[in-house]
Parts: structure tokens; C-alpha cells; sequence
């Protein structure tokens, strides 16, 4: 059996020289520098997106008819569901667009229509200045921001594990969740601030802007991340076969080796430039530092077979949906029920949740880390039925004290963490990359339509029904369902990406 730690044919071709192994350092550090800028702009949409749970209930007040609080919430929590409807869509056409452009293209453009989406809800006129055009306005840029997010996430989720060296691509792949929480916990903290700063008063008449209208701030600063993003090598290997030197390491390395010695470190500096040589060269160096995949020798014949193009979007979208569904109540909609149901304070319940969020981003690497060492499959079993057995005690935990929602939802995204941390790594462990970004863009935005865009607009509903179980419930299936897709999920740890069929 191969090991994951053997040099491989293009590692050896590009560690022979002293120059050589400058062109290593430089793929390593061109990989780490785009792997920030991926999750700063992840970071920064999600912020954008967890603002509106954050402040849902002046939110509903707002823009909404104030003389029915109940009817706003859920209408506010409608609008929050019908964003998630059109991110199936989003992922559809942009991981196509990915497929042919490039991941970097998707990820500049999903940003910019997010981010404006953001500033527009920031600077909407209130309902009683504009009626229920307030409203409508506000679907229109929750459709936007939708859209952008259905091919923001799938092109993410793709690109971070296919830069990711293969023996931690689940430490890496992590990432993409704890920009996630990380996005949560800068709403929730920005929530904390403007309620104990501001009056009740106050923060209704526009302290709720404040969070959207920062967000454009916080964009100019990803968008120029971004822009110096380099695409991602697997992505480029299985779009340039016209290209020789492109797409095979041994014509890339004899292009490197035709540079004379001594030229060879200016070649490496620039970085931009058009010279055949020099691109040869730094293509080789990005190369170098995610081709450490274990090959077909490493996994039995079952692992590898394919699986059928609908048995691999059902059991990923089952995945997903048992993350979304237990995401959205412990990070959109506990705050609100906290407040609204058990009369906890506003500032309280964000201070809570914050200080849980710091729990879930702590053991989002760590479980990463955990399936690099002994799989995918264990964590994932280990979310699914965690949260099966621990929903229903965890919500009937929380009453008026804030201490409570923090245990609660600390214990809850912990197991959650085992789950959200390892999507990317096995979502890009099962599509191949022809069809990797279109088809978690379908599975994954779908998933988390249904299971996570709802999941708010089902919890509030069934509370005030008096059913509060029937929400607990709806977790806890949807959970089941992911139980049984990593049961049937083959194990792919540390695959190089290139030979996923």
C-alpha cells in the first residue's frame, strides 16, 4: 500500500536543486496565501448572512407590519427561507461557470453581488415609510444574496479542498465551516455591542442597520484578497491538457530546467509574468504542493468505484441536510427562541451565543484533524448520533438564564463540528473535478434549502403551536439521514483528488 507520506514522481522532479525546492516554498506559500483569501471572503459573506438571523426581530419590526410582531417574525424567518430557496439555483449556474472559468472567477463575483445585496437590506426605508414595498425590497436582496451564496459555498467548498494538501484535507477543508460560526460569531458580537450600547429604542430605529452597512467596509478588503487568488491546480490539470507544460509534470519540469540556474530565482519572483518559462516554473512550484495524494494502490477496488451520478448527490445532500438543519436552530434561530419564548434578554442571548460559537470554531479543527488521522466515516457517525440522542434534552435545557443557552448550544455545536468540518473533504473526496463544483453546488445548496433555510420558519412555527418537540424532531431526522449517508459514503481519506472518477 502506498503511503501517504511517499515522495512522489513530481515532488522529486522539483526537490533535485536548491532552486527547485525555492520553487516548492514558493507553490506553498502562493497555496496558503490564497487559501486566506478564500476564507476571509467566506468569512465576510457569512458575517452578511448571519446578520440578518441576528437581528430578525427588529428586522421584522422594521420592514414588516409592526402592529403584528408574531406574523413579522415569521414572515421575516419566510424571507430568511425563501434566500435559501434560489441557493440551489446559485449553485447550479455557478459551479457550471466555475466548471469553465475557473473557481477564482465564481469566487470574486459571488462576493461583490453579496455584498451589495448587504449594503442595499442596510438601506432599505421602513415599512411604514414605504409599505410593503419594505418588503418586497427586502425579498428582492434576499433572492440576490441567495443566489450569490448557492455558488459561493460550492465553489469554496471545492476550491479549499482541492489546494489542501491531500494528508489534511480535512484540517483545511475545516476551514470553510469555522468561517461559518466565525461569521456568526462577529453578528453575534456585533449584536452583544449594538444592544448594550444602544437602547431598545435606538437600536429598532436604525442600530439594525449598522451590521449591514460594515459589511461593505469589510468587502473592499476581501475583494482585493481575493483578486490576487491563484486557481486552483486540480481544477487547472483537468482543463489544460491542450497545454503540455501545463498539464504534465515532467514537460512543466523540463520547461523549469530550461531556465539557466542563476535565472531561475528572478523567474520565481516574477510571479506575473507572461514568459513560457517562468509560468512552467510557477505552475510546476502550485503543483508540487497539493500533489501528496495517496493513488489507486492505497484503496481497494470498492472505494474507488464510482458511485452512480444520483446515489452520490442523495447521500450528499442527506449529509448536508443533517448539518444544515442542526446549524440553523444552534446558530440562527436558538437566540430568538431564547428571547422571544423564554424571556431572555436580548444582550444575554448574544453574549451566550457568542461565547458557544467560540466552542464550535475550537472543535471544527480538531475534528479536521481527527478524520486526516482515522477517517472520515467515525467523526461523521459520531455527529450524526450525538445529535440524534442529544437534541431533545439540550433545547428543553435552555430557560431565562443565559448560562443555560451557552451549555446547551456548546454542547450542540460541538457534535456539530464533527459533521460541518469534514463537508469539504468529503464532498470533494466524492464528485469527480469535471463535475465537483456543479454537483455540490445542486447537492449542498439544495440541502441546505430545505433542511437549513427552513429550519428557522419550522422551529418558530411549531413553538408557537405548542409543539415545541415537533422542531426537536425535525433535527433529529434530519440527522438520521445523515447517519445513513456516511454509513454508505465509501472512505476516501487522503485520495489525490485526480483519480475521484
Amino acid at each position: 500500500m502506498e503511503d501517504a507520506t511517499m515522495t512522489t514522481p513530481a515532488q522529486t522532479a522539483v526537490a533535485a536543486t536548491p532552486e527547485d525546492a525555492q520553487l516548492a516554498r514558493l507553490g506553498r506559500r502562493r497555496q496558503r496565501k490564497s487559501f486566506l483569501a478564500s476564507i476571509v471572503g467566506q468569512l465576510l459573506e457569512w458575517y452578511e448572512w448571519s446578520a440578518y438571523a441576528v437581528f430578525a426581530p427588529f428586522i421584522a419590526l422594521a420592514l414588516f407590519n409592526p402592529d403584528d410582531a408574531v406574523s413579522g417574525l415569521l414572515a421575516t424567518f419566510g424571507v430568511f427561507a425563501i434566500g435559501f430557496l434560489f441557493r440551489p439555483l446559485g449553485g447550479i449556474v455557478f459551479g457550471r461557470i466555475a466548471g469553465r472559468r475557473g473557481r477564482r472567477f465564481v469566487l470574486v463575483t459571488t462576493m461583490l453581488m453579496m455584498a451589495s445585496a448587504s449594503v442595499a437590506i442596510g438601506l432599505l426605508p421602513t415599512f411604514e415609510s414605504i409599505g410593503l414595498a419594505a418588503s418586497l425590497l427586502l425579498l428582492l436582496a434576499r433572492i440576490i444574496q441567495g443566489f450569490a451564496h448557492g455558488g459561493e459555498s460550492a465553489t469554496a467548498n471545492s476550491y479549499i479542498a482541492e489546494i489542501a494538501p491531500a494528508r489534511k484535507r480535512g484540517l483545511w477543508g475545516s476551514a470553510v465551516f469555522m468561517t461559518i460560526f466565525g461569521g456568526a460569531f462577529l453578528a453575534f458580537v456585533l449584536g452583544g455591542v449594538i444592544t448594550g450600547a444602544l437602547s431598545e429604542p435606538q437600536v429598532q430605529a436604525w442600530g439594525w442597520r449598522i451590521p449591514f452597512l460594515l459589511g461593505a467596509v469589510l468587502a473592499v478588503v476581501a475583494l482585493w484578497l481575493r483578486i490576487g487568488m491563484v486557481e486552483s491546480q486540480v481544477f487547472q490539470e483537468g482543463t489544460d491538457d491542450e497545454d503540455p507544460a501545463a498539464a504534465d509534470p515532467a514537460a512543466a519540469a523540463s520547461a523549469a530546467e530550461a531556465v539557466p540556474a542563476d535565472q531561475q530565482a528572478d523567474r520565481v519572483a516574477e510571479v506575473g509574468s507572461a514568459a513560457p518559462a517562468a509560468e512552467a516554473v510557477t505552475r510546476q512550484a502550485d503543483r508540487v504542493a497539493v500533489r501528496d495524494g495517496l493513488g489507486e494502490d492505497s484503496f481497494s477496488a470498492d472505494t474507488l468505484k464510482p458511485l452512480s451520478p444520483a446515489l452520490s448527490i442523495v447521500l450528499i445532500f442527506f449529509l448536508v441536510s443533517g448539518v444544515a438543519a442542526s446549524n440553523y436552530t444552534w446558530t440562527s434561530y436558538v437566540s430568538t427562541y431564547a428571547q422571544t419564548q423564554e424571556g431572555m434578554s436580548p444582550s444575554g442571548a448574544y453574549w451566550a451565543l457568542v461565547a458557544a460559537l467560540v466552542v464550535g470554531l475550537a472543535s471544527l479543527p480538531f475534528w479536521g484533524a481527527v478524520s486526516d488521522r482515522w477517517g472520515r466515516k467515525p467523526v461523521l457517525y459520531v455527529f450524526a448520533v450525538g445529535t440524534i440522542v442529544t437534541v431533545f434534552p439540550l433545547m428543553g435545557f435552555i430557560d431565562d438564564r443565559p448560562w443555560t443557552l451557552f451549555a446547551s448550544t456548546s454542547i450542540a455545536l460541538f457534535l456539530l463540528s464533527a459533521g460541518a468540518a469534514l463537508l469539504a473533504s468529503v464532498m470533494a473526496e466524492t464528485f469527480p473535478t469535471s463535475s465537483r463544483t456543479a454537483k455540490i453546488g445542486f447537492a449542498y445548496s439544495l440541502a441546505t434549502a430545505v433542511f437549513g433555510g427552513t429550519t428557522p420558519y419550522v422551529n418558530e412555527l411549531a413553538v408557537s403551536q405548542g409543539v415545541p418537540w415537533a422542531s426537536n424532531l425535525f433535527i433529529a431526522f434530519a440527522a438520521a439521514l445523515a447517519l445513513w449517508a456516511a454509513w454508505r459514503l465509501p472512505e476516501r481519506k487522503g485520495i489525490d483528488l485526480t483519480i475521484v472518477r
